[in-house]
């Protein structure tokens, strides 16, 4: 097993997954603290990298389009501290994070693992029930329905409407957005029918919106936005069942260049197997993977 272990958190590989455990130093964000463990299966992971830095470097896992609701929902806007995904590593111990690359990589490798988008989320997504106060209010959300309930700042056209319940049927679109520069952030959960074509009202007037400002607690907005997707159609799974073309024989020309790709992987290996990567028995298991495909 390879495993890094640093203040910022801890990433195990077992061949099989990825366990990220976040650290108690003062950088590892609420997000990644309520988060807490993390298990990404192999089949998930699209990438992972070392950036070697001045005074620490940096541990990236890239996971393939559509396989994190976290991910799906904040769309590369969570910071670094709020991101479970990378990792500060001490200079010290860049050699053992490489390890840890060349262990995930060769896994990949071996598998065969697609770096392509997937149709279903491959991650479950935030514990339930689950409850944040930010911004103008208070979110929960229990599996079926999310709740929204205001607070004394919450701007009085909104707040006279009393709290709102949503059932999970009718949420047709969750959209989650930090403050940035001068601009508010929100969590707004789009309703029924056509719920994502109509111009909504701003989120400090939308009684389906949490309205954020920048505090601390924002993020974790995040994780409510998360847990409904999680439990929502994926959207890729319409659009790979519409693009998947009817199964028909493959032309002569286009197995010749099948076996092309595959003797070209058959190479690769034995690359690998001389340079040292890979055992004789990884590399003994990988060949015959592929000769059974040729």
């Amino acid at each position: 097993m390879a495993e890094i272990i640093q203040k910022d958190g801890t990433w195990s590989f077992d061949g099989d997954v990825i366990r990220i455990v976040p650290g108690t130093d003062k950088g590892v964000g609420l997000v990644r603290r309520t988060l807490g463990e993390i298990t990404v299966p192999l089949r998930a992971v699209a990438g992972i990298s070392f950036e070697a830095g001045k005074k620490s470097g940096r541990l990236r896992l890239r996971l393939r389009d559509g396989a994190c609701p976290l991910l799906a929902i904040t769309g590369g806007h969570l910071e670094d501290g709020s991101d479970p995904y990378r990792l500060s590593v001490a200079n010290d111990r860049a050699g053992v994070a490489e390890y840890l690359v060349d262990e995930v990589r060769n896994a990949l490798l071996l598998e065969q693992v697609d770096s392509g988008p997937v149709d279903a989320y491959l991650l479950p997504g935030p514990s339930l029930p689950l409850t944040v106060g930010a911004g103008d209010g208070t979110a929960t959300f229990d599996g079926e329905r999310v709740r929204l309930e205001w607070n004394w700042k919450t701007e009085e056209s909104k707040a006279s409407g009393g709290a709102r319940t949503i059932a999970l049927a009718d949420v047709a679109a969750v959209e989650w957005l930090p403050s940035i520069g001068l601009e508010n952030g929100y969590l707004r959960f789009r309703v029924g029918r056509g719920g994502t074509s109509a111009a909504p009202p701003a989120p400090k007037y939308d009684p389906h919106a949490v309205e954020l400002w920048g505090f601390r607690k924002d993020p974790l907005m995040a994780l409510v936005g998360a847990a409904v997707v999680a439990r929502m159609p994926h959207p890729n799974a319409a659009e790979v069942r519409a693009e998947a073309p009817a199964p028909a024989p493959a032309p002569a020309a286009a197995q010749a260049a099948d076996q092309d790709v595959l003797l070209r992987r058959l190479r690769e290996l034995g690359e690998l197997h001389r340079a040292g990567v890979l055992t004789d028995e990884e590399f003994t298991t990988a060949k015959q993977a592929v000769l059974r495909q040729l």
